[in-house]
């Protein structure tokens, strides 16, 4: 009998102290949200070594590592995530936001061009588009980028610096009349924009020169 409650007794102490540990266990992705990068980082790396199939800490340390500009590190962990999971949507966006950042065009469109094919309602479409519009400004394909970018404002209407690059593709695609349209939807939002005002006043003076 003495024995039977010694190994109740230890098995109430090891689940006492699992849950103690569960519940100050550090968690990566609450440090993140916090904008603790450096202290995601740390945790995440613990939680790879001591699990490299960890697909959650090869996600989280990658948008920390974004956070804090180190790209190299993002690629290398991004790329070791899509090993663990060919079709996780989150490492594909996260391997095209890597590219865009390093200059690597063609690599970063095709990365977001497949997560637009997989994920069709993903909750990170806004900021694809968004970034697809840049890499075609980048590349002089005005056209390319109004769509893109009309697109990513369609999802994100609030976002004032979204508008004035949509604006910007429209001016040098030589569509002067939607991209004053698109500059005073900027102002509209936010009157104080440097960057939309001088280009509705640069748009117009063209218009005005026709």
């Amino acid at each position: 009998m003495r024995e039977a409650y010694r190994r109740i007794g230890a098995a109430l102490f090891l689940f006492q102290a699992a849950a103690a540990y569960a519940q100050v266990r550090p968690d990566a992705l609450a440090e993140y949200r916090k904008g603790n990068y450096e202290t995601a980082v740390v945790i995440c790396k613990e939680e790879i070594a001591a699990n490299p199939s960890n697909l959650e800490s090869h996600v989280v340390i990658c948008w920390s590592l974004i956070r804090l500009g180190r790209y190299e590190e993002v690629r290398a962990y991004a790329l070791a995530g899509r090993n663990i999971s060919r079709y996780d949507i989150r490492i594909i966006e996260i391997l095209g936001e890597v590219n865009y950042y390093q200059g690597r065009n063609a690599e970063s469109l095709q990365f977001f061009q497949e997560y637009i094919n997989l994920a069709p309602e993903g909750g990170r479409l806004d900021v694809v588009y968004y970034f697809l519009g840049e890499i075609y400004i980048r590349l002089g394909r005005f056209r390319h980028a109004d769509i893109a970018l009309s697109t990513a404002v369609h999802y994100m209407p609030g976002n004032a610096a979204w508008w004035v690059r949509l604006a910007y593709a429209r001016e040098n695609a030589g569509d002067l009349q939607e991209a004053a349209r698109a500059y005073e939807q900027a102002l509209a939002l936010n009157a104080r924009l440097s960057d939309a005002r001088r280009g509705l006043d640069r748009t117009l003076r063209s218009l005005g020169n026709r």
